[in-house]
């Protein structure tokens, strides 16, 4: 079969780190950094399930990912390989409901996997 489009985690999602979407995610396709998420994109079965219950609007359809994000496509790849597996929905950072708003993140985000 043809391989599906993934989703892809944007900028909204450096350094809140909700993991809403973890709890609907029929795969487990999301992995886990610092402060950050990763689809992996061979993993991902393009649901949609979790694009509306990200409170900061940060999963797109890779179709519908804005241009000023593209870069998120090969991020999502690259951390999704290096980065483990979270299946389980937990706080997010502390800091996620001041930093929701905040635009151009992508020097904050860290590349090291979350260590639990």
């Amino acid at each position: 079969g043809e391989k599906t489009m993934a989703h892809v985690v944007a900028e909204p999602c450096v350094a809140c780190k909700f993991t809403d979407c973890v709890a609907v995610c029929p795969v487990d396709c999301f992995h886990e950094g610092v402060n950050f998420l990763a689809i992996d994109p061979d993993t991902c079965i393009d649901c949609g399930l979790c694009v509306p219950e990200c409170p900061t609007e940060a999963i797109f359809a890779e179709d519908d990912l804005p241009d000023k994000w593209s870069e998120y496509t090969e991020i999502n790849a690259k951390y999704a390989a290096e980065w483990p597996v979270i299946d389980a929905q937990k706080s997010p950072l502390p800091e996620a409901e001041d930093m929701k708003e905040v635009e151009a993140k992508r020097e904050m985000l860290d590349p090291n996997a979350f260590q639990g």
